[in-house]
């Protein structure tokens, strides 16, 4: 089916042209549209409702610009279907703007739609009746959108840049000051080991008295483990007598710490 229509409005091309790129104004100037998609500034998919005859239709159309020539053509192609009622439809529409006579804008369409499946049944006549009271309603529309001043404005002129001072250079970084050279250091000596407490005694007595006579450095130390200690200890430490010229010196170590005893004083007899 083939449908060509005029339009004369008071607008100017442009304006009319920017209205019919505006989906949001459009969506309330085609009758039935009940919303409208935008994927690009090109592409739509919009949602119509119509009732023809007995039949109520919803169409989800998928609509695209082809090719345009602003503000004087546009040629639209678009797809769309319900299966509720098993019907389809594919129209193509041309949309041709020129200077009116009087001043103002001649909009003139061409429309090339089949409708296919269970709406496709109805006659011809029956399709243009509706097709013409869709296009009064369009008509109608467009025109009070158009006194309202729906129509998009002109593109403003970009604003000018505002200039800005330039940005300071930044400051490289300080110098890390290299780390001073590690000077050789002699290992320290590992601490002594922690000697436990003991009473240390000095006897002045010339050597070879009975204090010490007959007696060897194990004798001393076991035999002298149960004898009373300067300290009134008993049977608690062990002593140690050391004869060194003319001065014995006695050591007692704590029971508790004999194997420390022993250590030292095996270093001791090897010295």
């Amino acid at each position: 089916m083939e449908i060509e229509k005029t339009l004369a409005v008071s607008a100017s091309p442009q304006e009319v042209w920017n209205l019919l790129l505006d989906p949001q104004v459009m969506a309330g100037a085609v009758p039935g549209m009940k919303s409208v998609d935008v994927i690009s500034p090109t592409e739509y998919v919009a949602v119509m409702h119509q009732k023809i005859a007995f039949i109520s239709a919803k169409f989800k159309l998928h609509t695209r610009i082809v090719e345009q020539k602003a503000p004087e053509y546009m040629r639209v192609e678009g797809t769309g279907e319900d299966a509720s009622v098993a019907s389809s439809l594919k129209q193509t529409s041309e949309v041709f703007l020129s200077p009116g006579a009087e001043g103002g804008t001649e909009l003139r369409i061409k429309v090339n739609v089949d409708v296919l499946g269970r709406l496709g049944a109805f006659g011809l006549s029956v399709m243009k009746t509706k097709a013409d009271r869709l296009w009064e309603e369009f008509g109608a529309n467009l025109r009070a959108r158009l006194e309202s001043g729906e129509a998009l404005p002109p593109a403003e002129p970009a604003a000018a840049p505002v200039a800005r001072p330039a940005p300071k250079p930044a400051q490289p970084p300080a110098p890390t000051p290299a780390p001073a050279p590690v000077q050789d250091r002699a290992p320290a000596s590992p601490p002594a080991p922690a000697t436990p407490a003991c009473a240390v005694a000095v006897d002045a007595s010339a050597p070879g008295t009975a204090r010490s006579e007959g007696r060897g450095w194990w004798a001393r130390l076991l035999g002298n483990a149960g004898t009373a200690s300067p300290t009134g200890s008993q049977g608690r430490c062990v002593r140690i007598e050391i004869r060194q010229l003319d001065k014995t010196v006695s050591v007692e170590w704590p029971l508790e710490a004999a194997d420390q005893c022993r250590d030292w004083l095996r270093e001791v007899l090897q010295r």
